[in-house]
């Protein structure tokens, strides 16, 4: 049984470490992961999971997703801005036309996504 719950709380480390990543790279998506590294450390450790849900970082992803209160204005703002300023520095420093078309497409999807959630008030 130790085994079992030192892996699942690796695991959430690893999920915490890419939601992180996910915030500075765009095709790496932050919400999913840091929601699998709670839903990890819920099983595993109580200190990580209160630790996670208190973060000021990540506490209000999870926030969020748990009371389906949707994103406000300022967050899908800063989202859409910070998404669009990766994509172009992914492009410029690729170049490579095929990129250029898949990041585009990425960012028109991620972009369509954010602006389909529930906007609610700040």
């Amino acid at each position: 049984m130790q085994v079992k719950r030192t892996l699942v709380l690796i695991a959430g480390f690893i999920a915490l470490g890419l939601g992180t990543l996910g915030m500075v790279l765009p095709l790496l998506p932050t919400t999913p992961f840091v929601l699998l590294a709670a839903t990890c450390f819920s099983y595993s450790s109580d200190r990580f999971y209160n630790w996670v849900k208190q973060n000021r970082i990540f506490g209000p992803y999870i926030e969020n997703y748990r009371e389906k209160r949707g994103l406000t204005i300022a967050f899908k703002a800063r989202t859409i801005i910070i998404l669009w300023v990766s994509l172009a520095i992914s492009m410029f420093l690729l170049r490579e036309v095929w990129i250029y078309a898949l990041l585009c497409v990425i960012g028109v999807c991620v972009t369509a996504h954010v602006l389909l959630i529930k906007t609610r008030k700040e």
